[in-house]
């Protein structure tokens, strides 16, 4: 990182500091408008007070795993270092904001095993705050700010369902404290991407499809799944100097591509690859805390098959109707519904399905293929805040539209993922063949055909605009430009 500037070299994307100023005069500009109108008071300072992320070691011992940055306070301040607190000091009656950070008072001996140990005044040159001091200094700082409120940070993620703890401080009970109304707003502000975020954005999907392209050219039968999971993971840092993962790559072959969150510890990407699978791979890195998420499905040996060409084109053709309807002022829901119905029409056309398209949508056939949702939202965390806030659209009670993570109306500025898939999983077959409302649907032949086939998903990163979209992702999408990627192998 440089005095203004991360980046991992010089052939990486420079992230400018300025971006998390922009991001926390933002977020300022939120506070004041919405809450400054209800408060008991009309002078002095509101204090918003964030704690960043912490070491973790690896269970009982002395290795820590290596650091990333709690999303929020990346959000707002972009700093590297774990251990730290950060404020932004808000003048009630200007609404003139101040930011502090607060980092770790480290001992001398550090520098023999760590590295040289920065000044306060480093750190305010290095991340362009107005002031910087030790953390063990802020109970001091509060008591000469004497905040009227401090604003700290809780809510509960509507992906993960876990809850951001507010942060504990020193000297905490002095002073009147709010944890709820600081979630809502700093999420909101996270859905929209500034343009400094959107060229980070940008420079992240690419590195991603840059590694993903690797990963088909080196696949063919005998490879194990986690080699392409190496060649992906090495490719996106040495070259695109993310260290990081924005989360375990999912390399599913054979049946295992029908495993929606495969590649966990207890299928850990060990299947050999074999003549004939369908390759599913889901995989994104992460720079400077902004994630990429995007999935390619190709045949392992490089060749669809008539069967691979009627599945794949399916999800293909859903994915571009979304592509070709999505923009400013639609509907998520619609969407979603879109792409069910495209797929099925193609299904149908295929020989696999029967009767009205309409119908089966509403009797939720669609679920049975696709489980999940369309996409979701993406920025620094791979499943972004944002989706289930208070003011947005409630998750929907059907069974196959419970699983979209926002039903929100799009906007211009946000980041999302479209991410149709089409998955023979048979558990699901098994519930649609016993269930009357949707077997009378099916070509039970056609259909079985499938068991074992596995499942196609292909996942773009794609900002919303006024008049459309914009999809950073740059992968072979067709099956002509897939298999002229994967021919390139044919001779290894």
């Amino acid at each position: 990182m440089s005095d203004s500037f991360f980046h991992m070299g010089q052939e990486t994307h420079a992230v400018p500091m300025t971006l998390f100023k922009n991001n926390r005069d933002r977020a300022t500009k939120a506070i004041v408008e919405e809450l400054l109108p209800g408060l008991k008071f009309q002078s002095g300072n509101l204090i918003v007070l964030l704690e960043g992320g912490k070491d973790k070691s690896f269970y009982n011992t002395d290795v820590d795993y290596v650091f990333r940055q709690e999303s929020y306070f990346q959000y707002l301040f972009g700093v590297k270092e774990p251990g730290c607190y950060a404020l932004l000091t808000i003048d009630v009656k200007t609404g003139e904001q101040k930011s502090v950070l607060f980092v770790p008072r480290l001992p001398e001996d550090y520098e023999t095993w760590m590295g040289q140990l920065l000044k306060p005044d480093e750190f305010k040159n290095m991340y362009k705050v107005d002031e910087v001091h030790y953390e063990d200094d802020l109970s001091s700082y509060l008591e000469r700010a004497a905040p009227k409120l401090i604003l700290t940070l809780s809510g509960v993620n509507s992906d993960s369902g876990l809850t951001l703890q507010p942060p504990e401080f020193a000297s905490k009970d002095k002073y009147e404290t709010d944890c709820e109304l600081l979630y809502p707003i700093l999420s909101e502000c996270r859905v929209i991407k500034s343009p400094e975020e959107i060229e980070v954005l940008r420079y992240v999907a690419r590195v991603s499809s840059n590694a993903h392209i690797e990963v088909m050219k080196f696949i063919r039968p005998g490879h194990m799944e986690y080699q392409g999971e190496s060649v992906f993971l090495h490719n996106a840092y040495s070259v695109g100097g993310c260290r990081h993962a924005s989360y375990t790559c999912i390399c599913g072959s054979g049946t295992n591509s029908s495993i929606l969150h495969y590649g966990h510890a207890g299928a850990p990407n060990d299947r050999p690859i074999q003549d004939g699978d369908m390759c599913l791979f889901d995989m994104g890195a992460n720079y400077c805390g902004y994630a990429a998420d995007i999935t390619c499905s190709f045949p392992a040996n490089g060749k669809f098959t008539e069967d691979q060409k009627f599945i794949y084109n399916a999800v293909l053709d859903a994915r571009n109707a979304v592509l070709e309807s999505a923009r400013d002022g639609v509907s998520w829901v619609d969407m979603h519904k879109l792409s069910g119905k495209v797929m099925l029409q193609r299904l149908k056309e295929g020989g696999m399905l029967k009767g009205d398209v309409d119908e089966m949508l509403a009797a939720g056939l669609s679920g049975i293929f696709q489980p999940h949702g369309l996409g979701h939202l993406l920025g620094l965390d791979v499943h972004d805040v944002g989706g289930y806030l208070p003011t947005e659209p409630r998750r929907p009670s059907e069974p196959w539209l419970s699983r979209l993570r926002f039903a929100r109306i799009l906007k211009a500025g946000m980041y999302v993922t479209v991410e149709p898939g089409c998955y023979f999983i048979k558990r699901l077959m098994d519930k649609a063949l016993a269930d009357p409302a949707l077997a009378k649907f099916i070509n039970v032949d056609v259909f079985n055909r499938f068991r074992g086939f596995g499942g196609v998903r292909i996942e773009d990163d794609v900002l919303i605009t006024k008049n459309g979209t914009e999809n950073f992702t740059f992968v072979p999408r067709t099956i002509q430009e897939i298999e002229n990627t994967m021919g390139l192998n044919a001779n290894n």
